[in-house]
């Protein structure tokens, strides 16, 4: 058990004593400071504090803490778990004050985009509790499920920031709460009682390699500017298509340092923190972006690659700039609102292109846009070759800037086109079930795919249960075309 005695030690220069209340626990002892003084009057010949005011404030707070102390288990105890918990364990915790702690921790550890991040949501949720003083006491469920609801309208905000929101408060948890010795200044946990909604799905930003020509060929918006933002979007958006798909936050941060040979060298900001092979990547420029490259070096003096940091603060500046630009020309171009383009639809119109139109297989295409694509590990091992992703770009470059090739998602598929045919020509089908062939027929008159899955529907016996799904595999003899498909039994 914890005994307590009121106590001074060392003497001030003005003459006074603080005074203390010392702890003692398994032969150890910690001093908890009053605000109270005594001086040699009020001092006996042991240095013991007789000032009767003095010593009925310090009974009080021995009270206090033996009250405190009565509803834990102690035993296991430091005689400083004792004072920190005697000290701290009614007092609420500023969750506002925490999260900035969180976000400088972030910042600290290189992830300052994370970090923004978690800024904006404890900054939103600031705004709806109508101070910057939030608790943790604040945060009970009815409170963030009310808040949650506040973010029902955006599509990606309500599922991040709810997300970064309870990792703060389960870091906080990790911090403050001692559950081995009992000792918990957070004592709440909304968390479980609040169901975080799923962002909306992005849709797809990618446009065709027509689009792509349209909108590279569009005159720039006149402007009074030296630089004006249509100018800047325009090229920003051409290295971002020739460097497969480079995010802008890479741009900006390049360095004189990353480019030599004719290859940009760099770590990929969004992912470097957390892939083994620390997110690395080559690529080379290719011959139709080094005019618009050459344009926006950097003076030899600045350890830059790029001048973008003269004229934006930060890599966010700079691609919300980029943007404004680029749904200017879209304006001009006389596009719908709703079909403007951004930095972003370039690199997923680098990926599109090169998986629908230039053959590329989906590991390819992520290879080349520095995902990890599913080899984190052994990207770590291995020295890689970055020369396919080259090859690839410059397959895209030729497809979009150099031939009139249509995109293949511009017209219809081959099953598509399979599903109607002229009478004349003969036609091979065959039904299956669990593998096993149920009849065949081979014959001319069919005009359409569901002509001949009803003629093999009479091959199907009885015993087969209603629902089951069975296979059929239809085959344009004439045309050497095959399709499979599957219909579902339903008498």
């Amino acid at each position: 058990m914890a005994t307590f005695k009121v106590c001074v030690r060392n003497k001030r220069k003005d003459g006074f004593y603080p005074v203390y209340i010392g702890v003692t626990h398994h032969s150890k002892i910690a001093y908890i400071k009053t605000d109270k003084l005594a001086n040699e009057k009020t001092l006996g010949r042991k240095q013991q504090v007789e000032d009767p005011y003095v010593l009925r404030y310090c009974s009080n707070k021995i009270l206090e803490y033996a009250e405190q102390l009565n509803k834990v288990d102690i035993a296991h105890w430091t005689v400083n778990d004792i004072v920190a918990y005697l000290h701290n364990g009614n007092a609420d915790v500023s969750f506002s004050d925490y999260a900035r702690k969180h976000r400088n921790r972030m910042i600290d550890a290189g992830q300052e985009r994370n970090a923004r991040n978690y800024e904006l949501a404890y900054q939103h949720l600031e705004r709806f509790a109508g101070t910057t003083k939030v608790m943790f006491s604040h945060l009970t469920s009815t409170f963030i499920n009310a808040w949650i609801k506040s973010l029902e309208h955006t599509k990606r905000a309500k599922e991040m920031y709810p997300v970064c929101i309870r990792q703060i408060f389960k870091a906080a948890q990790i911090e403050y709460n001692d559950y081995d010795n009992g000792i918990i200044r957070i004592n709440t946990n909304p968390w479980v009682k609040v169901q975080i909604p799923q962002a909306e799905r992005p849709e797809k930003l990618a446009i065709t390699p027509e689009a792509c020509r349209a909108f590279f060929s569009a005159p720039i918006p006149e402007s009074k500017f030296k630089s004006p933002l249509p100018e800047l979007g325009r090229d920003v958006a051409l290295m971002v298509l020739c460097l497969g798909g480079i995010n802008t936050v890479d741009l900006y941060h390049l360095k004189k340092a990353d480019y030599y040979n004719g290859i940009i060298h760099y770590r990929r900001a969004k992912t470097k923190k957390f892939r083994t092979d620390g997110a690395y990547f080559e690529m080379r420029v290719p011959p139709i972006l080094q005019p618009t490259f050459n344009k926006y070096l950097a003076e030899p003096s600045d350890e830059y690659l790029f001048n973008f940091h003269e004229r934006h603060t930060t890599s966010d500046s700079f691609n919300a700039n980029a943007n404004i630009g680029i749904k200017r020309i879209c304006e001009a171009m006389g596009l719908a609102k709703e079909d403007w383009y951004c930095v972003y639809t370039f690199r997923h119109t680098w990926g599109t292109i090169a998986q629908n139109d230039c053959g590329a297989t989906i590991a390819e295409v992520a290879f080349a846009m520095n995902h990890s694509a599913g080899y984190n590990i052994t990207r770590g091992y291995i020295k890689m070759d970055f020369s396919p992703a080259w090859k690839l770009n410059d397959r895209v470059i030729d497809l979009i800037f150099f031939t009139e090739t249509s995109s293949s998602r511009e017209h219809p598929s081959e099953e598509n086109s399979f599903t109607r045919f002229s009478p004349k020509y003969m036609i091979h089908g065959s039904a299956f079930f669990r593998g096993k062939l149920l009849g065949e027929i081979q014959d001319i008159g069919f005009s359409n795919v569901d002509e001949v899955i009803t003629k093999l529907f009479g091959f199907v016996p009885d015993h087969i249960p209603v629902r089951s799904m069975i296979q059929f595999k239809i085959e344009n003899v004439d045309k050497q075309q095959m399709a499979v498909y599957e219909r579902m039994k339903t008498a």
